[in-house]
């Protein structure tokens, strides 16, 4: 077989680039410390690389996610407690308001210092997020969410609740309605609340009552009317006119009055016509609540009937404070089990940061011993290579004859 010169040096130009860009190769992996390094390398590995790349970014973007929700919810924890701790003050003020001795001086000093409490109690509805926002407005979060008006304050903001996604299928509420926190209080005892007739003119005051069985058909709708001295009816005040249920009832100060599901107690002095009513609990807003207390101190309160009527406001306002108090610890209790919940994200979160790390190790990095074993034996092969074809190119039939 006859091989020409020509295909003497096509053969050996083709094996020594060949060498070379092996070599070439071998000498990029140990410079980049990278076993991949084009996807031409190990186009399956490169793939599932990528892959592993893109969570791995998205693991970082949640750790960060985290963080800022963090924060949110670490300011709105912090207002949750001033609220928390000014509504316990307020309570406070309002045992010390039903004092009897107190003189109207005395409750004009209360009713201030309840003014500057109510203020404050504004100021942390109102409080920003540091961002430009606030807090409590919900979605309209550049929307102050309450403004003072005559009997308490008007909410401005929606019922969003803002989200962040804090992990692949999970999201962390950041925000709390204004409305969720300082509007939402059951008054009375969270099933009906009792009031006294603004037009009593006895020294009766009515307990906040408790619920015994099931509410009738027409619901927690009652009136107790006294009809003269030591007698009184009950009646049911759902339909129209009123029934009476329980007439000619005997009255006995401090007594359990036990009807329809409720027990009520009533203590003191009733007069003929005076009236006591039984409604379901309904929704009232704390500031609401202040404002009337405010209002009630500033009314005369001099004779029995004055301080009656100030001892009926003032139960029912300690009822709806202690509901509201509730309402806000609920509030804060969720968010920090939102805040716990977090601490166990950042740690898997952590975990998988790890596993990804690993497993592009796997992919990607190159086990350096081999690399500069293989480097070592193509250099000597590229040497010998180059040794053989100069031998060969040297070669000549001219030099025999």
């Amino acid at each position: 077989m006859r091989i020409s010169t020509l295909s003497i040096y096509g053969n050996a130009t083709s094996q020594l680039n060949s060498l070379q860009s092996a070599l070439a190769r071998t000498q990029e992996q140990l410079a980049t410390n990278r076993r991949l390094v084009a996807p031409s390398d190990d186009p399956i590995a490169s793939a599932r690389a990528l892959q592993v790349s893109q969570s791995l970014q998205m693991n970082d973007q949640f750790a960060t996610n985290r963080s800022a929700a963090r924060s949110a919810l670490g300011m709105t924890e912090g207002a949750l407690q001033d609220a928390g701790n000014l509504v316990q003050n307020i309570q406070e003020l309002a045992v010390r308001a039903g004092s009897g001795i107190l003189q109207p001086s005395d409750r004009e000093a209360l009713a201030t210092e309840l003014e500057g409490r109510l203020a404050d109690l504004m100021g942390v509805a109102n409080s920003s997020d540091g961002n430009g926002g606030y807090l409590f407005s919900g979605y309209r979060t550049t929307t102050q969410p309450y403004a003072s008006v005559p009997g308490g304050a008007r909410y401005d903001g929606d019922q969003g609740q803002r989200q962040m996604q804090v992990g692949a299928s999970r999201k962390i509420p950041l925000s709390v309605p204004g409305s969720t926190v300082f509007d939402a209080n059951p008054t009375g005892n969270g099933r009906f609340q009792t009031q006294a007739s603004a037009t009593n003119i006895g020294t009766a005051v009515i307990s906040t009552g408790s619920v015994t069985g099931p509410a009738g058909p027409g619901g927690y709708n009652f009136a107790v009317s006294f009809s003269g001295p030591g007698k009184f009816d009950v009646s049911d005040t759902s339909v129209t006119p009123p029934t009476v249920i329980l007439p000619n009832q005997t009255y006995t100060p401090g007594a359990a009055i036990v009807f329809g599901g409720v027990s009520i107690e009533i203590k003191g002095s009733p007069a003929a016509g005076d009236t006591f009513t039984i409604a379901p609990s309904a929704k009232e807003s704390v500031f609401t609540t202040v404002s009337n207390m405010i209002t009630a101190l500033r009314a005369p309160a001099d004779d029995a009937v004055g301080k009656a009527a100030l001892a009926n406001s003032l139960s029912t306002a300690l009822g709806n404070l202690s509901a509201a108090h509730d309402s806000i610890l609920t509030v804060r209790a969720s968010v920090g089990s939102h805040m716990k919940e977090l601490e166990y994200l950042d740690s898997a979160g952590d975990d998988l940061d790890i596993q990804y790390q690993a497993t592009l190790s796997d992919l990607e990095d190159l086990d350096m011993v081999k690399a500069i074993s293989d480097f070592s034996r193509q250099q000597s092969t590229l040497q010998a290579a180059q040794m053989s074809f100069k031998t060969m190119s040297g070669l000549s039939l001219f030099n025999y004859l």
